[in-house]
């Protein structure tokens, strides 16, 4: 039942992700979610976040921006980065995953969505049918709700990892049974 939670990658950060590989891959196309997954919750765009927008487009993405957010919350963030985006995205609703797509040209097969949060970010591009990141947050201090939503996380993380082990020792056994 938590599967349906499980990011299908756990990274340390959005800026660690090798998107050069991702592009090797056949991926086109990466929405972003935007606080805490590319800067602490309510900040301008930083220089990495706008070094990695200029990375991206070289490499040869369409990007997005999907936020929750407000419409200048989000303006404001874009405002350097100058990527498509949607605002008040109701994630993990679908429509707007879709909604980006059509604006990057891109297909569920072919595009990925990097976030902080399960229970909106992940479970949303799971829905969709994306491939879906989940990086760790930015920033400890956050809004209550949000506090509150990652205690649940815990739960589901602590299951992510048992699952992940299991089918690590899956295999290990399968491969030690071939020697």
């Amino acid at each position: 039942m938590l599967e349906k939670f499980y990011p299908d990658e756990y990274v340390d950060s959005a800026y660690s992700i090798d998107f050069k590989t991702l592009f090797d891959m056949g991926y086109r196309g990466i929405l972003f979610d935007i606080d805490n997954t590319l800067v602490e919750h309510g900040a301008d765009a930083t220089e990495r976040a706008k070094n990695l927008f200029v990375k991206l487009r070289e490499i040869g993405f369409s990007v997005c921006l999907i936020s929750n957010n407000q419409k200048d919350r989000v303006e404001r963030f874009n405002k350097d980065i100058q990527a498509n985006y949607i605002y008040n995205a109701h994630k993990p609703s679908t429509k707007n995953y879709f909604k980006a797509m059509e604006l990057m040209g891109t297909t569920p097969k072919n595009s990925i969505f990097v976030g902080d949060q399960l229970f909106t970010d992940v479970y949303g591009a799971k829905r969709a049918g994306m491939t879906s990141y989940l990086a760790k947050p930015i920033d400890s201090k956050e809004e209550i709700q949000i506090v509150l939503k990652r205690y649940l996380e815990r739960i589901v993380l602590h299951y992510y990892r048992k699952h992940l082990s299991n089918k690590h020792k899956d295999g290990s056994n399968y491969e030690n049974s071939n020697h």
